[in-house]
């Protein structure tokens, strides 16, 4: 992806630190640094790890667009318990296990068409970063050793809690002590050496990072002390965040640790379903009850089965209807949905492209009518529209809903006679303003005819056909009708429909696409 440089224009984002949207003021004039919690590569990736991957992959994407000279960090976490545990389960070295699902983490990330980050850090890679860290927090008073581990002392820390809202006497009955800690609610920087685990030497003895102090280090190691955007999933608000801020605050002894903080909501899934089923009128409240996607539910969906499935656009499609602080539910029918308004788009934008003619934009709205004068409307005003909305705190919700606004109408306009012959003038500003939508947000970043090709790969097989089969009924169709044999002809055009397959005969022969219907059609 190649972006212009332009000026770096104002927006506004919700903050979690401050629960308000707040106008962003960048640290450098200019400049947005930008981290985000990577994945543990303990498994593969589900649809709900995902949705973060997407829509921070939307943030850098769209700041470049505007002007904005983004730095963009997203670690891994490949020393962990969940590696460790995984890796004894299958007789491996723990870091043969990150390293293999690394891989395959960058495969997934490659095939949903994500942008790469500046920098992708490695705990295993960062000993020494932490360390340096650790030492500073303990010189600084806020940390201490015990047994060959070293733990945060969050009593010392008078601002802890103010990420998430926690209170530390609160957690005091919720929290079990270990050995070593002072009181029950502190965490490990540092974990003593444990037999078969990976370890490394340091001032306090062998031993391996905790979770939390990795993220700190890897920022600050990219970033510096002080971070423009840290994001992540809204489940690592506490305590994952919250740790963070104080180990790095007193590290450091700086604030704020980042000055602003976006976390997108959870893919839910409904109470007692299994995954991917589908939601009927009679659900109720889809959302009462749901819990988030996880490995740990039992209810996780896995991104290779998506992408088996539907065109990474498609996915990339599901996340970006919704707004990202939201909460966004999956079923049966989530991503059918998502492909089925993915087409619309693309089906526009073929449309406009077979559009000709030179006369004025005027003459021609006028003559066609208020179909043309509404493509005209919404055409002139999309790219303010557009911008106004994802200025806001990043609503893509309402961006694509606008780009949807405008393809319903380019495809009404279609309909008119004249509308091939003469409405070029007008489709050319349709085709602008989705082309921002391929800039800005990676939607049609392909052409229609690639995009149909794409959902015939991935949806036949779902829908129990294949290629051959469906040019073999056709050909047997074509034959039928050169025989006058209507009834056939007709009989084999409705098994084809009745498959999910239209038909479209055109005066240079037949075409055939797959059906796809949105939920609100």
């Amino acid at each position: 992806m190649v972006y212009i440089r332009r000026m770096a224009q104002p927006f506004r984002l919700y903050n979690t630190l401050t629960r308000q949207t707040e106008d962003f003021q960048p640290i450098h004039p200019g400049k947005v640094g930008l981290y985000v919690c990577g994945m543990t590569v303990y498994a593969d990736c589900h649809v709900g790890h995902a949705r973060a991957m997407v829509v921070f992959d939307m943030v850098a994407r769209y700041l470049r667009h505007r002007g904005w000279d983004v730095t963009f960090v997203r670690n891994y976490t490949d020393v962990d318990d969940k590696i460790i545990t995984r890796a004894a389960e299958k007789g491996w070295e723990p870091q043969r296990l990150a390293d293999h699902f690394i891989e395959r983490f960058i495969e997934d990330t490659d095939n949903l068409g994500l942008i790469r980050p500046d920098h992708e850090p490695k705990v295993s890679q960062c000993i020494d970063d932490i360390q340096a860290l650790i030492a500073k927090i303990v010189e600084h008073g806020n940390a201490y050793a015990a047994d060959g581990s070293v733990w945060f002392d969050v009593k010392s820390f008078d601002e802890y809690g103010k990420l998430s809202g926690q209170k530390v006497e609160e957690l005091q009955s919720s929290a079990d002590a270990s050995s070593g800690k002072r009181a029950p609610f502190d965490f490990a920087l540092w974990k003593a050496a444990k037999p078969g685990e990976p370890t490394w030497d340091s001032p306090w003895g062998p031993g391996r990072p905790g979770w939390h102090i990795e993220c700190s280090a890897m920022a600050s190691k990219h970033l510096g002390v002080d971070v423009d955007i840290h994001g992540g999933g809204l489940d690592l608000v506490f305590p994952h965040h919250e740790n963070e801020v104080a180990q790095s605050e007193c590290g450091h002894a700086h604030a704020p640790y980042a000055k602003y903080w976006m976390h997108n909501g959870m893919l839910t899934v409904a109470k007692g379903s299994k995954v991917g089923s589908n939601k009927t009128k009679d659900d109720g409240d889809a959302d009462a009850g749901a819990k988030k996607m996880g490995k740990s539910e039992g209810n996780a969906f896995n991104i290779r089965e998506a992408l088996g499935m539907f065109p990474a656009e498609a996915m990339r499609m599901f996340y970006l209807q919704a707004h990202y602080r939201s909460s966004l539910p999956w079923h049966d029918e989530a991503l059918p949905n998502a492909l089925a308004l993915l087409a619309r788009l693309y089906e526009a934008q073929e449309v406009a492209h077979e559009m000709g003619g030179e006369e004025s934009v005027k003459q021609v709205a006028a003559d066609l009518g208020k179909d043309a004068q509404r493509v005209v409307e919404l055409a002139e005003s999309f790219e303010k529209r557009f911008y106004a909305a994802m200025d806001d705190d990043f609503n893509t919700a309402q961006a694509v809903g606008y780009a949807l606004e405008l393809a319903r109408a380019v495809n009404r306009m279609g309909n008119h006679k004249k509308a091939k012959k003469r409405a070029g003038p007008i489709a050319k500003k349709a085709l602008a303003a989705f082309a921002l939508l391929s800039d800005s947000l990676g939607l049609l970043t392909t052409t229609p005819a690639d995009f149909q090709e794409q959902v015939k790969d991935k949806r036949l097989p779902t829908l129990g056909l294949t290629r051959d089969k469906v040019d073999g009924l056709l050909q047997e169709r074509l034959d039928a009708r050169a025989e006058k044999n209507w009834d056939r002809a007709d009989a084999i055009r409705g098994e084809l429909e009745e498959a999910g397959i239209m038909v479209m005969d055109r005066a240079d022969g037949v075409a055939w696409r797959v059906r796809l219907v949105a939920a609100d059609e």
